[in-house]
């Protein structure tokens, strides 16, 4: 593995630049079997005292049932220079396509079990603390209809804490 482990207490701020200009797979599930998309929202962070990492999941996505079912998940942030593999990753099933296979991709193992995917830059094995539906009753600016209203289902919110951290020295 070309990764190495890192303190996720020591990651430099640079790290929330990563998701305005790259996105990123989310992977949950086990050895058993897993689940990787692309995602473009997360949320880094401190919470409740810990490092934090959130993400959001429309429950039509079929990684959907791999966050509801296991404890871990992971975010894998490649390199810019793998814009088809992200395209593939957002774009088709797990349901119909095995996409890490697909694609290529090297699946290794953190905390609980959670699959991560080796060919990134940097990923973050989170376990589950916190999960809330997003609510349109709850919106208080109208510019999320506009955009994300249109964009159809309203995503789950999965906050977990930071326990490892993996990146290319």
């Amino acid at each position: 593995m070309r990764m190495h482990s890192a303190d996720p207490k020591t990651l430099t701020p640079e790290i929330f630049q990563l998701f305005k200009t790259q996105n990123a797979l989310l992977t949950a599930g086990d050895r058993e079997g897993c689940n990787t998309m692309t995602i473009g929202w997360c949320q880094l962070g401190t919470l409740w005292n810990l490092p934090v990492c959130t993400v959001y999941v429309r429950p039509e996505r079929y990684t959907y049932q791999f966050m509801e079912s296991k404890d871990y998940f992971t975010v894998s942030v490649l390199p810019a220079s793998e814009k088809e593999t992200l395209r593939i990753c957002g774009t088709q099933s797990g349901r119909d396509t095995d996409k890490i296979k697909t694609c290529g991709l090297t699946v290794c193992y953190g905390a609980g079990d959670a699959p991560f995917i080796e060919e990134s830059e940097l990923v973050l094995v989170c376990k589950k603390l916190y999960v809330q539906d997003l609510a349109p009753e709850c919106v208080k600016d109208e510019r999320i209809f506009r955009s994300y209203g249109a964009m159809g289902g309203w995503r789950r919110g999965y906050t977990g804490e930071v326990l490892e951290a993996y990146i290319i020295k």
